[in-house]
């Protein structure tokens, strides 16, 4: 990519991270840390790969894009917000009571939500079958979807890649946010699912494993994804819980609490000091 188009990217990701401050903070609740691990995929997804209109969210020509690990919700509304689904300023509505921006997605009143999510391990069976139903009908359609690296310790995500690999879904993408850590701790001491792309490849995947702050690897990723053939693809992205946020960054407890008002205030001052700096360089 051009050095103009990854600055556009860069910003675009801060904005998403003060999304995602705003709305947790709004909220007093929500799942900030892997929203924020996840806010680089979330615009690169949303500005670069992905073929959707926000004007025509239920498009039929549309790619399809599952946030299996549905708690990081609030990235995925600040992406879907500021690629023109819906008023930016409604990420203060998450959680309320009565609002369409629910503490998980919901495919019924979110615009852009492809599938209601929450229940760890499910939202990537369901990509593994809106794969085969393209493939079945014959589109060109691709299919992504997010899985947190504390869900795939779940046995249905085993399922679904074994289900994947045999029915060669090359139109799927399976993409895992390795920041290891997770609500109960560190992944690794919780229940190790390493080596990731071992295990992914014994399952019949191609696979690498990336830097998913880095858009440029990212571009190169989704680009190998696009051109393997006859069977699926998964992308392990090495990410920091967190990240954008200093106090934030590596700390298990912002999995699923949200910023006080001090807090809102040092995360969005760091937020609007790196803004400014990408949009001078």
């Amino acid at each position: 990519m051009t050095s103009e188009e990854l600055k556009q990217l860069q910003i675009m990701a801060c904005k998403v991270r003060m999304g995602v401050i705003e709305g947790t903070h709004a909220a007093k609740c929500g799942h900030p840390g892997g929203s924020l691990s996840a806010a680089d995929i979330f615009t690169y997804l949303y500005f670069k790969e992905l073929t959707v209109d926000p004007l025509n969210p239920t498009w039929e020509e549309r790619d399809r894009f599952v946030l299996s690990k549905g708690h990081t919700a609030p990235g995925l509304y600040a992406a879907l917000a500021h690629r023109g689904f819906f008023p930016p300023e409604d990420l203060q509505k998450l959680r309320k009571i009565g609002s369409y921006l629910q503490g998980h997605p919901c495919m019924t009143e979110t615009p852009g939500v492809d599938m209601s999510t929450g229940s760890l391990g499910q939202g990537v069976s369901t990509a593994v079958g809106m794969a085969l139903a393209l493939k079945y009908q014959k589109k060109q359609q691709r299919v992504y979807t997010l899985l947190g690296d504390g869900e795939i310790q779940e046995g249905q995500v085993w399922e679904a890649m074994m289900f994947a690999s045999h029915y060669h879904l090359d139109n799927l993408c399976v993409i895992i946010d390795n920041n290891n850590l997770q609500i109960d701790g560190w992944v690794n001491e919780v229940m190790s699912p390493y080596p990731i792309d071992k295990k992914l490849e014994a399952f019949g995947f191609g696979v690498q494993t990336i830097d998913g702050h880095d858009f440029n690897q990212i571009e190169q990723a989704l680009d190998q994804a696009r051109q393997t053939k006859g069977k699926p693809y998964g992308i392990i992205l090495k990410t920091i819980k967190g990240k954008g946020v200093s106090y934030m960054e590596n700390v298990g407890s912002w999995h699923g609490k949200a910023p006080d008002d001090a807090q809102y205030e040092i995360a969005m001052n760091e937020l609007r000091a790196q803004l400014a700096q990408l949009e001078v360089e």
